[in-house]
């Protein structure tokens, strides 16, 4: 899901200044009435589908598949739904850990806050932007920094109409065998920026690529400007928009229609396929038995389950590589004064923080902003150590608390912000998109569209469901109505 990081607009809407922030973790934070522990008394472990992974994709599978008539039980590692999106609370005002903005043109999830009939929300103010200047920052207007920004980023993505002329379909260009080559330090080097220009951007490649700008794919950054409409100003405004309740609303609205049952504290130790019967078993010992599956976990997860007979050796190797980014923590603080006021920081790369962005201002006059990070170092829950940092941004800003949700160390992810490395669309990706015998597979990291993004899970959710249907059709029987 990503929300990654990316430079900001100049508009002052908060929400418009999202995707700068990025992380685009897909998850949610209900933890539902009704919901099951695994091994409760007298529920069924049968159904028509066993869905592994109650985030956005497994969700919606769930639903599209319970439009055709099939049954499904959804099996959650965690104590609540959501995977990489989160919706709670920080100083008495609702935040999210993971992913969070919506768009319209992110055409799947803003769908279904239609189908829903589910506000969406904008506002917030800002009052500069803190960008790189020699060895420190320097404060800026919003319209000074936007201005440049724009004429930095543009020609990073020359040719990527070429490269995905329909970027829902992350295939269809020219020339993208070689481009899938490059990292993003490549496409920096081969532009040979100034090193005060350079400075402006390699943040945004570092930290969407997980802390070094060698690590992520340039085509992954050049298919998510094309779909944004290949412009500066969509790319920055892709999510203008928030959920109103949060994301959970959404999550809650898609799963009631679901009707699934669902299994919270259960991970999946082993799949295993035999003839027409698929069985699950949790680390519980719990047992499930369909005729299909939907694996509707982070790639990052695959290695962990034991998968009989095995996969293709591509699943294993994309998920040992990781397309969720390692080290990645959205950290959310409240503060108080600072000369820049509200502003968005753009730090350059290696610096212990990457993008920072405000989220609300308080009835006392006091913030919240958040930021995000990748280096190890860095464990966004001490005070002394964000406000070490954020004085750097701000002078005179005082931190007054913190909160942090590190995605790299959560077990049920191994991974934040999704970002394919060098070669990895042009080669396994296809493979990984695809079913395997009674399994199909889910998850925003493999999209086609808005990968890393709650649009992503959408889509999909909706591609697993109707992979499951399709297996279906040769004549499986359908065991629960």
């Amino acid at each position: 899901m990503h929300d990654h990081p990316n430079p900001a607009a100049p508009a002052t809407s908060r929400r418009t200044l999202l995707k700068a922030a990025g992380a685009a973790f897909l998850g949610a934070s209900a933890t539902l009435a009704g919901a099951g522990r695994a091994g409760a008394a007298a529920t069924r472990n049968t159904a028509d589908v066993i869905v592994i992974g109650g985030g956005f994709a497994g969700v919606t599978a769930a639903r599209e598949l319970k439009k055709a008539g099939l049954s499904s039980i959804i099996l959650e590692a965690r104590g609540r739904l959501g995977g990489r999106t989160w919706s709670t609370t920080f100083a008495g005002e609702p935040i999210e850990l993971g992913g969070e903005a919506i768009d319209p043109k992110q055409p799947n999830v803003w769908a279904e806050a239609q189908r829903y009939g589910i506000a969406t929300t904008s506002g917030g103010g800002l009052d500069s932007f803190v960008m790189p200047s020699g060895s420190g920052f320097t404060i800026l207007s919003p319209g000074a920094a936007s201005t440049r920004l724009a004429q930095l980023f543009t020609p990073f993505f020359d040719g990527s109409a070429a490269l995905f002329p329909n970027p829902f379909d992350p295939f269809s260009g020219t020339g993208l065998q070689a481009f899938d080559q490059l990292s993003m330090r490549d496409r920096l080097n081969q532009l040979a920026y100034a090193p005060a220009d350079e400075a402006w951007i390699n943040g945004t490649t570092a930290g969407l690529s997980g802390g070094t700008s060698a690590r992520g794919a340039y085509t992954m950054l050049a298919q998510s400007w094309a779909l944004s409409g290949g412009t500066y100003e969509g790319y920055v405004s892709i999510n203008t928009y928030g959920v109103q309740g949060g994301t959970a609303a959404l999550l809650n609205a898609i799963l009631a229609d679901s009707q699934a049952q669902v299994r919270l504290n259960s991970p999946v130790a082993a799949v295993t396929t035999a003839g027409k019967t698929v069985t699950v078993l949790t680390t519980t010992g719990a047992v499930y038995v369909a005729p299909r599956v939907v694996v509707a976990v982070p790639v990052n997860l695959w290695k962990t389950i034991k998968f009989l007979p095995g996969l293709p050796a591509e699943f294993g190797a994309v998920s040992r590589a990781g397309i969720g980014v390692p080290n990645s923590k959205k950290i959310f603080m409240h503060v108080r004064g600072g000369a820049a006021g509200a502003f968005v920081a753009h730090p350059p790369e290696g610096f212990p923080i990457s993008t920072t962005v405000p989220h609300s201002t308080l009835a006392d006059g006091t913030r919240i902003i958040f930021c995000f990070s990748t280096d190890p170092q860095v464990t966004g829950t001490s005070v002394a150590q964000m406000q070490g940092l954020l004085s750097q941004l701000s002078p005179g800003i005082q931190v007054l608390a913190t909160t942090a949700q590190n995605w790299g160390a959560d077990r049920y992810s191994l991974g934040g912000w999704s970002c394919r490395q060098p070669g990895m669309l042009t080669g396994p990706y296809r493979t990984i998109q695809q079913p395997v015998g009674r399994l199909a597979f889910a998850g925003s990291d493999i999209a086609s569209g808005w990968s890393g993004y709650i649009d992503g899970a959408v889509e999909s959710g909706k591609t697993a469901a109707r992979q499951v249907l399709a297996m279906s059709s040769a004549g499986d029987p359908v065991l629960v109505g």
